[in-house]
């Protein structure tokens, strides 16, 4: 592998603001490139993480991504509910904590608090 190539992946996992603003750049030419709002962009890359069953950190990314559009968790929740006929309840169970989390949300706390 190239060293820069190394380099590349070293900047974006230890969150070199520079390697994160190119890859912010490029996500911006993909959603002028699709068409789409913003907001139905990222809500539209949610989905496609839960259909994946995709790793943890790329929901925070992306959640992020969409709480910057103006997605607001109410509508991320909607997503959750609106693709379970398609990609099946094994993976709405396993993206929730992951959305959660994301989201700010503690559901260890919630869950001890006795709440549901």
């Amino acid at each position: 592998m190239v060293d820069t190539t190394q380099q590349a992946f070293l900047d974006i996992a230890q969150h070199d603001p520079s390697a994160l603003e190119r890859l912010v750049r490029a996500s911006a030419e993909h959603v002028e490139a699709s068409g789409l709002d913003a907001r139905t962009y990222t809500l539209v890359n949610v989905a496609a993480l839960i259909a994946l069953d995709a790793a943890p950190s790329s929901y925070i990314w992306q959640i992020g991504l969409a709480l910057e559009a103006g997605v607001t968790p109410e509508e991320i929740l909607g997503l959750l509910v609106a693709v379970g006929p398609t990609v099946g309840s094994a993976k709405i169970v396993a993206a929730a904590p992951e959305i959660a989390l994301a989201l700010g949300i503690d559901l260890e706390a919630i869950e001890a608090a006795g709440r549901r």
